[in-house]
């Protein structure tokens, strides 16, 4: 796949898992980077499974993309915390 499917993969991929995961944060160029590194994990975690990862343009593309991509950003939520932050104590 060349570099323009990655980024229509990324931002395909990264607008599903930022919907499913509702993720708040904006932007075209932070869609597509969650986008394309969930292709890169859902494409690891699928060859661990003895599948194909992410190799050409299609729905499966996407959605193992869009799968590694909502694992990315659970785990950045986990990470982050999600919960509204408290006022400091004095």
């Amino acid at each position: 796949m060349n570099i323009l499917g990655w980024i229509v993969v990324g931002l395909l991929a990264g607008g599903i898992a930022r919907w499913i995961v509702k993720d708040d944060r904006t932007g075209c160029i932070y869609t597509m980077v969650v986008g394309v590194l969930g292709a890169i994990i859902g494409g690891g975690l699928m060859s661990l499974i003895d599948a194909d990862g992410v190799d050409e343009f299609s729905l499966r593309s996407i959605g193992v993309a869009a799968l590694g991509a909502v694992l990315l950003l659970l785990v950045l939520q986990a990470l982050a915390g999600r919960g509204p932050r408290r006022p400091a104590r004095r």
